[in-house]
C-alpha cells in the first residue's frame, strides 16, 4: 500500500474537518468568509479523497475518513464551540474508532506493507 495514499487520506480528513468547522461558523451560509472556506475545504478534501481511492479500497478509505472525521469533529466541537458529549456519545465515538482500528489492523481487506 502506498504511504502517499494514506497521507492524501489524512489531508482529506483534515480538510473535511476544516470544512465542517467552517460550515458551523457560516451560520447557514449567512457569513461570507466561513462559507467560502467551507466550500473550498470540502473541494480540497474530495480531491485528496479521490487520490486516496487510487490505492485504497473505497470501503476502507471511507471507514477511516468517517471514523477519524467524527472523532476530530467531536474534539473541535468541544474545544471551539463548547459542545459536550455525554457518556453514551463518547461510547459511540469510541466504538466507531474501535471499528476503524479493527478494519485496518485485522481485516484482510487492507494491504499492509
Amino acid at each position: 500500500m502506498n504511504w502517499l495514499s494514506y497521507l492524501a487520506l489524512l489531508g482529506a480528513i483534515v480538510f473535511e474537518v476544516v470544512g465542517t468547522t467552517s460550515l458551523k461558523a457560516s451560520e447557514g451560509f449567512s457569513k461570507t468568509a466561513p462559507t467560502v472556506v467551507s466550500l473550498a475545504a470540502y473541494g480540497i478534501a474530495f480531491y485528496f479523497l479521490s487520490l486516496t481511492l487510487r490505492h485504497i479500497p473505497v470501503a476502507i478509505a471511507y471507514a477511516i475518513w468517517s471514523g477519524l472525521g467524527i472523532v476530530l469533529i467531536a474534539a473541535v466541537g468541544w474545544i471551539r464551540f463548547g459542545q459536550k458529549l455525554d457518556a453514551w456519545g463518547l461510547t459511540g465515538i469510541g466504538l466507531i474508532l474501535a471499528g476503524v482500528l479493527v478494519v485496518n489492523l485485522l481485516s484482510k481487506s487492507v494491504e499492509h506493507g
